[in-house]
């Protein structure tokens, strides 16, 4: 029998096997290195960092967690974009606490960007003091509800889903977490601000992803701008002014330029990627919410990406980093 691998080694080995040319900018920047946890307090902890927990889609054909990101400020996980199943894992992977929270921007309410939000809360119940975090969310729709309503249905007293954890509503009943959650209005021709505090301000804007209500969201800080955009299919042209002298621009790498009519209604084909990331000029391109498909034709797709933005292109992993330089 073969001597098994340190649980540490065996989480290395696994992340730089996933780092394949492709994931290597193409421009003449270094690639942020897909890490494991263990490499985070020199790769991800310091400055201010963009770490993807989960890069993958709806559907377990990417063998990937789906999608959620957190930004690393100073050695603190401060914000949480996202947490679609997996993420829960990779939070924890990544050495997120719940203490150092302060802002959880959730983009809409498909369940890959949403259904881990319940079991990262929970986690209040073991904070060593009460700590108050900012929960934004889209409004609804008839078929989506907003982020006020779709807090109560989980958390309300008296009929929540998560009924056990109705205290989250004020930091009671042992969970030492007080969450104030908050709606933006997809259809506003201006972005809202909806966060703020040590240098960090988060704004969010609607963006066109069919018939569902969603956000993205843009994070100024001290070190430069992160736009983060879930999945768009790109027909909202503000979206560019919203994202406008961007350093770091992440966007959705899930269907092919060939996908059907009703996945391009959802989502921006690479093509679309290619010419909204041109136009916004970033420093840096991050992709994911990768899909089987997406990813067994990603080379292709990235050159199709590269005939209209000539910048760095990141294709991202789960737990993988990407630093603001300045």
């Amino acid at each position: 029998m073969k001597p098994s691998l340190p649980l540490s080694a065996l989480v290395a080995a696994l992340a730089l096997a996933g780092c394949s040319a492709s994931s290597a900018p193409t421009g003449n920047a270094a690639a942020p290195a897909a890490v494991a946890a263990d490499d985070t307090p020199t790769t991800c902890k310091s400055g201010i960092t963009l770490q993807l927990l989960g890069s993958g889609g709806p559907i377990t054909d990417d063998a990937r967690a789906s999608s959620g990101a957190v930004v690393w400020i100073d050695g603190k996980a401060r914000l949480l974009i996202d947490a679609g199943g997996g993420t829960y894992l990779r939070y924890g992977e990544a050495g997120a606490r719940l203490e150092d929270l302060d802002f959880i921007g959730i983009s809409h309410f498909h369940t890959d960007h949403v259904a881990d939000l319940p079991a990262i809360l929970k986690g209040a119940y073991f904070l060593s003091g009460r700590h108050d975090v900012a929960l934004v969310g889209p409004s609804g729709n008839a078929n989506f509800p907003s982020m006020t309503a779709f807090f109560d249905r989980a958390f309300g007293r008296g009929h929540g889903a998560f009924e056990y954890l109705a205290g989250l509503s004020g930091g009671t009943d042992g969970l030492q977490l007080s969450v104030h959650p908050s709606d933006v209005n997809v259809a506003s021709p201006v972005a809202t601000k909806v966060w703020q505090g040590d240098g960090v301000t988060i704004s969010a804007f609607g963006i066109p992803h069919g018939d569902v209500p969603a956000l993205a969201y843009r994070i100024e800080t001290p070190k430069g701008v992160m736009v983060l955009s879930a999945d768009q299919n790109g027909s909202r042209k503000e979206f560019v002014d919203f994202a406008k002298g961007a350093d770091l621009l992440m966007m959705p790498a899930a269907i092919d330029d060939d996908a059907d009519a009703q996945s391009r209604f959802l989502h921006a084909t690479p093509t679309v990627v290619g010419k909204i990331a041109a136009e916004i000029n970033p420093k840096m391109l991050v992709l994911d919410h990768f899909m089987g498909r997406s990813l067994k034709d990603k080379d292709k797709n990235v050159a199709t990406i590269q005939l209209y933005y000539h910048g760095p292109v990141y294709a991202g992993r789960d737990l993988s980093c990407f630093p603001l330089s300045h």
